[in-house]
């Protein structure tokens, strides 16, 4: 924990000395790269954008009669600019207790290096699979466990890889992804491949991928998954399909989720549900470490942002269900510390 708030202080004095040297020339051309950029400070910003995300509370399980205070975990998330093209994201889990992997980055959720040139973006590092899914695209500490389907709490996701987007127009983003299978858990030669399509309107919004999933030598999972959002006014709805099977014949009866989530949001809160369906046949060749059967989850919940204007704090109360015998209360509060923006402010007094 002593390493922790050395490294802040290392932060704030860093973020500062970047503040002051902005304002005493903030139109200093940059160094021109071996790309070929020359660029103004004042059209690209290099001082990292860094917070501390954490959410914790009180959790009581009436199906087992038991309750208890938790922390989901403390998360770093960083997120900057190296030159005019090249950028860089990083979100490392200083304390969870959930994830592990045998890479030597058991703590980082992700770590990238992105290449923009045109209307294309190359990406490179440890990232989350490509899923067509608003739930399974949903920041940790944005989501709710016990709410979530099966497939989204067994998958694996982060793994290392590339990834290419191409960007034809302000309303739409193709993806291509190949990475480690979610099935290696650190083994060589089994991989995945993925192709996304992204959709940006007015009223509504996709996230649709196909993907395979290398589970043995020359076998893999196929699986296709249609996320779907739709606004109306102040409202939300999530309405999502993905399934998944090891040959083509089966891949919408053999294994399957299909959820829809709405949820209502005001200047100072959301109110928001959830229900789904996932069938899992016998003896898949593959095994994502639920039961085989036919289960359903559901549950509703309110998030308050008592920052008028902010929600970098918030709380929350969350009821789950299922019909495997989960009955879950979860009451809790989630908070962002915003480092560089309280650096900026500090050392803006300091300097008047």
């Amino acid at each position: 924990m002593r390493r922790f708030f050395v490294f802040l202080g290392v932060v704030f004095m860093t973020i500062g000395s970047a503040v002051r040297a902005q304002e005493v020339d903030s139109m200093a051309p940059l160094q021109k790269s071996s790309w070929g950029d020359a660029k103004n400070a004042d059209i690209t910003e290099y001082i990292p954008e860094i917070s501390i995300d954490m959410r914790g509370g009180y959790r009581q399980d009436f199906a087992e009669n038991a309750g208890r205070f938790y922390g989901d975990g403390l998360y770093l998330d960083i997120n900057g600019k190296i030159s005019p093209h090249f950028s860089y994201s990083l979100n490392q889990r200083l304390a969870s207790s959930y994830y592990e992997d045998n890479s030597g980055f058991e703590g980082t959720n992700w770590l990238t290096l992105t290449y923009e040139v045109g209307s294309f973006a190359f990406t490179a590092g440890k990232d989350a699979l490509l899923v067509g899914s608003f739930e399974y695209d949903a920041y940790d500490l944005d989501t709710y466990y016990d709410m979530n389907s099966m497939f989204y709490n067994m998958l694996d996701c982060w793994q290392w890889g590339v990834s290419a987007a191409w960007y034809p127009s302000d309303s739409h983003e193709v993806i291509v992804q190949a990475a480690n299978s979610p099935f290696s858990y650190g083994e060589p030669n089994l991989f995945a491949y993925a192709v996304a399509w992204r959709g940006y309107w007015d009223c509504y919004e996709s996230y649709w991928t196909a993907d395979m999933w290398q589970f043995e030598k020359g076998r893999y999972v196929k699986a296709l998954n249609l996320g779907n959002r739709f606004y109306v006014g102040d409202f939300t709805i999530d309405l999502e399909y993905m399934t998944r099977a090891a040959n083509v014949k089966g891949l919408f009866t053999q294994d399957f989720t299909a959820l829809v989530a709405p949820s209502y949001e005001w200047e100072w809160g959301r109110a928001f549900a959830k229900f789904g369906y996932e069938h899992v046949a016998e003896d898949l060749p593959y095994e994502l470490a639920y039961d085989a059967g036919n289960h359903m989850f559901y549950g509703a919940g309110l998030e308050f942002f008592p920052l008028k204007g902010d929600k970098d704090v918030r709380v929350h109360a969350a009821w789950s269900s299922s019909n495997w015998g989960l009955n879950t209360l979860d009451i809790g509060l989630t908070w962002k510390f915003d480092i560089t923006g309280a650096a900026r402010h500090l050392f803006g007094k300091l300097d008047k």
